[in-house]
This record gives structure tokens, C-alpha cells and sequence, in this order.
């Protein structure tokens, strides 16, 4: 939220109207209505698409309000969506035991190395009987026994493997894979909230106040594109010169008149600067204090008509009694 710049020429002419009043009790204190406005801006920069509302539309909260060009967030936005989907595809397929077909593969292979497997036991058998009655040579049935031996480790390791095959990666691999997924998705999530950014809708419901851009012109990253101004975001900035300071406490009631304001008008002190301003160069002295003035704002109570930069006239509640 951001007031209106100050109007210096405005502000210094009712510094020395109140200096030169001589800060009488009862004499009324100049002041001017301010708004303080809702800009809403984007935080990327892009050329202005469309722009949804003109000044003086009512809009309410979450109404939208203009769009830039968002090509390059929809790009970006796709790709880290893509993104997500192949981790968590990854994800998901290192959970997973090995496919059907693949399954059936290793069966036909274990199937084959315990055929393999009989044969050479059958065949030791054999040899046996006939190196003991002297027919064969014992370094044959050594090279019989290796290969039987050959033939039930092969048989083993396709054990194992069809045992592996059933079952999921390993639990740090999984878990890698999930990370990874988790960042794409934080990274999708981002590039969606980019791309949203290039959208904007009113905040508060409000009354559109001005509209600073057209569409077709570049909007830099943060530049307002439109102003709103909230009911009850009017207030009204005076001056009190050092021998009233006193009485101008915050939370003090004040009268209000203006040209066209009813009757009765009545703002309450909301704040009161520390330090004085706008005050000719002068040396502090007890003949010169009172061309100290001292800022203040006060927000008007219930339903005012008043309009930005209108004058007004404050009277300070003992001076108004």
C-alpha cells in the first residue's frame, strides 16, 4: 500500500498560511485529503496483453485486472512438467520387480542349466563305474566333476537372479529417485507460479483509481499497472503549529468542513510527525517556536465523500467545543 506523493508547493503554501496565523486557539488548521492507493504491479517484466479494467470501475477481490505476455513462463512451465512426470515415471518403474516377459526369459534359462545340470550328473555317474573297474582314466572323471560342479553353480546364479528379479531396486536408489522427483516438481510448482504472475487480480475489492499502462506497451518487472483505491483509504494531512502540538495527540478528535461536506464531519488524529517541517530557516528561539509546524494525519469517521488533493479546514476538538 503507497500514499500519494506529497504535493510540495501545496504543502509549503499551508506551512506559511499557518505560520502567518500566528497559531490562534481557534483558528482552523489547513490541511488536504490524501489517498492511500493499492498499485499492483507484476513481478516479472513482459508487454501488456490485455488490460481488464478502466478508471472508476468497482472490482471486487480476486477479479482480475490486466495480463502480460506469459509465452516464455507457459514454455518453461511444460518443460519442468515434463520433467516431473519422467522422474516420477522413474520413480515409480525402480519400485517395480522386472516385466513378465523378462521373468519368463530367466525361467526358460533356469529351466535349461538344471537340464544341463542332470546331464552331467548322470554323465559323473557313469564315468565312476567305469574308472573303477579301470576303463577311464581318473583325470577324466576330475574334468567331469568340474563341469558338474560348473552346471550346479550356473544353476545357482539363475536362482539368484530370478529371486532379484522379483523384487524392487535398492532402497538408496529409490529413495535418490524420489528426491529427484520431489525437485522436479518444486520446479514445476515454480514455474507455474511464474507464469501466474503474469496475471494479476485485485487484492481488496476497490475502486479502480487510475490505470498507468495501455495494452501493446512494455511493462518493466515491479512498475504498477494499476492503482486502486479501498474505501477508507482516504485521509486527511494538516499541519499543527508548535503552541497547538499539545492538543493534536493521537486519537484526538477533530471537526472537519470542506465546500460540499455535510455537517458534522469528524476525523480522529491517527498520527503526528516527531519532528517539525517545513519551517523557514530560523534559529529555535522562544519568539520563533511558534513557526514550528508539525505534520498529522487524521482518517475521517463513517461515509465522507471526500476526493484526493480536496482542501479541507480542521478544528481541534477544545477549539471546536
Amino acid at each position: 500500500m503507497t500514499t500519494l506523493p506529497l504535493r510540495p508547493l501545496l504543502a509549503a503554501a499551508l506551512a506559511a498560511l499557518l505560520a502567518g496565523c500566528g497559531a490562534e486557539p481557534d483558528a482552523p488548521l489547513a490541511g488536504y485529503a490524501e489517498a492511500e492507493l493499492v498499485y499492483v504491479a507484476a513481478s516479472a517484466g513482459g508487454t501488456l496483453r490485455t488490460l481488464d479494467v478502466r478508471r472508476g470501475d468497482p472490482v471486487k477481490a480476486g477479479q482480475r485486472l490486466f495480463a502480460l505476455d506469459a509465452d516464455a513462463e507457459l514454455l518453461s512451465r511444460q518443460a519442468a512438467d515434463a520433467r516431473l512426470t519422467a522422474a516420477e515415471a522413474q520413480t515409480d518403474d525402480l519400485r517395480k520387480g522386472k516385466r513378465p516377459l523378462e521373468l519368463a526369459a530367466l525361467d526358460a534359462q533356469l529351466a535349461q542349466a538344471r537340464a544341463t545340470l542332470v546331464a552331467s550328473e548322470s554323465a559323473l555317474a557313469r564315468q565312476r563305474s567305469l574308472v573303477a573297474q579301470g576303463f577311464v582314466s581318473a583325470a577324466r572323471l576330475d574334468e567331469l566333476v568340474a563341469a558338474r560342479d560348473a552346471d550346479a553353480a550356473h544353476v545357482g546364479e539363475l536362482q539368484a537372479q530370478r529371486r532379484l528379479a522379483d523384487e524392487a531396486a535398492r532402497s538408496d536408489t529409490i529413495a535418490a529417485a524420489a528426491a529427484s522427483a520431489r525437485g522436479a516438481g518444486s520446479d514445476a510448482a515454480l514455474a507455474r507460479w511464474h507464469e501466474q504472475q503474469k496475471t494479476r487480480a485485485a487484492p481488496v475489492a476497490a475502486l479502480v483509481y487510475d490505470t498507468l499502462y495501455r495494452p501493446g506497451e512494455w511493462v518493466a518487472a515491479g512498475a504498477p499497472v494499476v492503482a486502486l483505491l479501498p474505501p477508507g483509504a482516504i485521509k486527511l494531512r494538516f499541519f499543527v503549529p508548535e503552541p497547538l502540538l499539545a492538543r493534536a495527540a493521537v486519537g484526538a478528535t477533530v471537526a472537519v468542513s470542506c465546500d460540499g461536506c455535510p455537517a458534522g464531519l469528524k476525523a480522529r488524529i491517527g498520527h503526528v510527525s516527531p519532528e517539525a517541517e517545513y519551517t523557514p530557516p530560523v534559529i529555535y528561539s522562544n519568539e520563533s517556536r511558534s513557526k514550528l509546524v508539525f505534520r498529522a494525519e487524521a482518517w475521517p469517521e463513517g461515509q465522507n465523500t471526500l476526493k484526493p488533493g480536496q482542501p479541507v479546514e480542521l478544528r481541534l476538538a477544545d477549539a471546536a467545543r
